[in-house]
């Protein structure tokens, strides 16, 4: 088992990578966790159990070929996501550069992903912005931690983003989501063995050609 004393050792410094949703069945399927199905698929790709609980978190530990791991998925709601991952960070004695955290964004089209180094809260709609606003504010208003940016479009017409973001998907939808889910732990796994600046160019340009194919197609 990976130990705290593990982390503070000689050895590489672990990853966090967090995954933000809502707990519960209620949740599941929606776009809203999408962050909890890509900590979900990488640890299955992965052989990775997540088994226990930890800083208010569902938590697995790993090692991808030489690198220490930590996935978790806070059970805090999508709001307050901050409580957990802050304290892992603390408890860990992690860097914000070890932490990733991944989020829906209707900013982007539908499967389409982005793996930035850092940035702010967002600000295109509440719900996103009080989300990484815990997070950001558990980090001790610390924004340099990088983000993996999971599309799901945006609402149709004049729909309430609220009610969007709580919906499943649709089949089509569902179909681009499970391939960005795949793409995404190639694109992670690609980042535990080059590091991130490196990862994050090949992996950007690959979701840029796949962000202009589907920018114009409805979700």
């Amino acid at each position: 088992m990976i130990t705290r004393r593990c982390f503070c050792s000689s050895a590489p410094r672990p990853w966090l990578f967090v995954g933000l949703g809502n707990p519960g069945d209620k949740y599941k399927g929606t776009r809203h966790n999408v962050g909890f199905e890509m900590i979900d698929a990488f640890a299955k790709a992965q052989g990775i159990e997540m088994n226990t609980l930890n800083c208010k978190a569902i938590f697995g530990q790993g090692f991808v070929g030489d690198a220490p791991l930590l996935l978790a998925k806070p059970q805090t709601y999508m709001n307050l996501s901050g409580e957990s991952s802050g304290a892992l960070a603390a408890y860990y004695k992690l860097p914000l550069n070890r932490v990733i955290v991944f989020h829906d964004d209707m900013d982007l089209p539908c499967g389409v992903l982005r793996l930035q180094d850092k940035g702010g809260h967002g600000s295109h709609n509440g719900y996103e912005w009080r989300m990484l606003k815990s997070v950001i504010y558990h980090f001790r208003g610390n924004r340099e931690f990088a983000r993996l940016r999971i599309g799901i479009g945006k609402p149709p017409g004049q729909m309430d983003p609220k009610a969007f973001l709580l919906q499943k998907f649709n089949a089509s939808a569902r179909e681009r989501i499970d391939t960005a889910l795949q793409e995404g732990v190639e694109g992670l796994k690609l980042l535990l063995l080059k590091g991130l600046t490196e990862s994050a160019r090949r992996f950007n340009t690959e979701q840029k050609y796949k962000h202009i194919r589907l920018q114009t197609v409805p979700t």
